[in-house]
């Protein structure tokens, strides 16, 4: 697994199996956010598969879908909505965990939190959100 850590509640992954949970948990993980549609791979382990291993495991698990390339402002806010009411740390996933860090940096652009530091914490993790700077300053309210 390639776990990268974006912020202290938060960190984002590419896809992960069912197989995978145990380990999840044995790094202390307490919730998981699936960003990814079933279906958008042929062979693609599907959400259903490794929600049980989480909840069997006692984890929280959400689903929420959303297409790549295709992020809107409402995802952001349900993904910030979502991962802020879920027990931490979170991990979240997707199909290389991109789609799930521009979830969360336009989460935080729109709750005023200063651009730069978000471009930061994304670069630390190994996601450069560069390209996306125009819409980062477009959500926030500052």
């Amino acid at each position: 697994m390639d776990i990268r850590r974006i912020s202290d509640t938060l960190s984002v992954s590419p896809q992960i199996e069912a197989a995978d949970v145990p380990e999840i948990v044995r790094l202390g993980f307490k919730s998981i956010v699936c960003n990814r549609p079933d279906g958008e791979q042929e062979g693609q382990p599907l959400f259903d598969d490794i929600a049980a291993a989480a909840r069997a495991e006692g984890l929280e698990f959400v689903f929420q879908p959303v297409t790549s390339g295709m992020v809107t402002d409402d995802n952001a806010r349900d993904f910030s909505a979502i991962v802020n009411g879920l027990p931490a740390p979170v991990l979240a996933y997707c199909r290389t965990g991109t789609r799930c860090t521009i979830l969360w940096a336009l989460g935080e652009a729109a709750a005023a939190k200063p651009i730069e530091t978000i471009v930061t914490q994304a670069a630390g993790a190994g996601y450069n959100l560069s390209a996306m700077l125009d819409r980062l300053v477009a959500v926030s309210p500052e």
